[in-house]
C-alpha cells in the first residue's frame, strides 16, 4: 500500500509542479494558454458571425462553463485524479502481471513509425474509443444521469464543450486506456492531437456558421451537432450525431439525424429547467434519487 500511496503523492505533487510551471511559462506545447488562445479565438467568432442572433452575447451559464473548461481540464487533476489516475494504472498491470502473467500490455508498437503516422492512429484510435463512450453514456441509464449535466446547456457556445461531470473523465480515461496502451500511447502523447480536437469541439458548440462542404461526411460541425443537443430525439432514440471530433462514425453506423436546419430548435431533455444552474448541485445532482 505504501508503494500506492507515494505514487499518488508523486503524481499529485508533480501535476502541480507542472501546470505552476506552465502557467508561468508561455510556450508553443503549452496547453493551458492554448486552451485560452482558442476560447476567446472562438468567441470572437460567435460575437462577429452569430448564427443563433437572438442568443445574447453572454449566454446563459458563460461564466460556469468556463469554469467547468479549467475545472475539468486542469483543476481536477490537480485536486486528486491524476494521483488516483496512476495508482490506478499501476494497479491493473500489477493485477495483469499476476492474474496472466502480462508485463507488457503493448501489442502493436507505433512508436517506430513515422510521426505524422503516430498522429494519424492516435487520432483516430481515439475519436472511436470516444465515439463508442459517448453512445454508452447515452444509452446507460446511471451513465446518462452523469451526461445530463452536458445536455443540460439551453444556449450553446464554445464552453458548453467542456461542461460535464468529472465522473465523464473517469469513464472515457478507463476505456481510452487499454486501446491506446495497447499501441503504445501515454496519455501525454502529441499536444497537437489535442489541441486539434479542443478547436473542433469548440467550433461544434459555438454560436457560428461553419459550412463544411463533403468535409461534412468527415467532420462534425456545430449544424450537426446541434442536433444532439435538440430536446426532443427521434422516437426510440437514445441520442444522435454521437461524433465527438468526427462525423465519419455517425454516417459509417447510421445515427445521423439532421431533418433540417436547427439553428433554433429547443435543446436540452426533458424537465431541463428543473435541472440545478449552480456547480455543486450539478456535481451531486447523478447521486440524487429520482421521484
Amino acid at each position: 500500500m505504501q508503494q500506492y500511496w507515494d505514487i499518488f503523492v508523486n503524481a499529485t505533487v508533480g501535476y502541480g509542479r507542472y501546470l505552476w510551471h506552465e502557467i508561468l511559462n508561455p510556450h508553443w506545447g503549452n496547453f493551458f494558454y492554448w486552451l485560452i488562445a482558442l476560447s476567446i479565438a472562438v468567441y470572437v467568432l460567435e460575437l462577429a458571425f452569430p448564427w443563433r442572433k437572438n442568443q445574447p452575447r453572454v449566454r446563459e451559464d458563460f461564466w460556469l462553463d468556463n469554469f467547468y473548461m479549467f475545472f475539468n481540464v486542469f483543476l481536477f487533476s490537480l485536486i486528486g485524479y491524476n494521483g488516483v489516475s496512476d495508482v490506478g494504472v499501476k494497479a491493473f498491470n500489477d493485477f495483469l502481471g499476476w492474474a496472466f502473467g502480462i508485463s507488457n500490455m503493448v501489442a502493436i508498437e507505433v512508436k517506430a513509425l513515422p510521426g505524422w503516422v503516430q498522429m494519424l492512429i492516435l487520432f483516430l484510435v481515439r475519436d472511436f474509443v470516444q465515439w463508442n463512450t459517448h453512445r454508452l453514456l447515452h444509452r446507460v441509464p446511471w451513465l446518462w444521469e452523469v451526461h445530463k449535466l452536458h445536455h443540460s446547456v439551453r444556449q450553446m457556445g464554445y464552453a458548453a464543450h467542456l461542461r460535464y461531470h468529472f465522473m465523464e473523465t473517469l469513464v472515457y480515461r478507463a476505456l481510452e486506456y487499454i486501446p491506446l496502451a495497447m499501441i503504445g500511447f501515454g496519455i501525454q502523447d502529441f499536444i497537437v492531437v489535442y489541441v486539434f480536437t479542443l478547436a473542433i469541439g469548440h467550433l461544434n458548440h459555438a454560436n457560428i456558421y461553419l459550412p463544411l462542404g463533403p468535409l461534412k461526411y468527415i467532420f462534425n460541425s456545430p449544424q450537426m451537432h446541434i442536433w444532439h443537443h435538440a430536446k426532443e430525439l427521434p422516437q426510440g432514440s437514445y441520442g444522435i450525431n454521437y461524433g465527438i471530433t468526427l462525423s465519419l462514425w455517425d454516417y459509417l453506423f447510421g445515427t445521423v439525424w439532421m431533418p433540417k436546419d436547427g439553428r433554433d430548435i429547443e435543446l436540452g431533455f426533458p424537465d431541463v429547467e428543473r435541472y440545478p444552474h449552480n456547480f455543486w448541485s450539478q456535481l451531486w445532482a447523478p447521486f440524487r434519487k429520482r421521484k
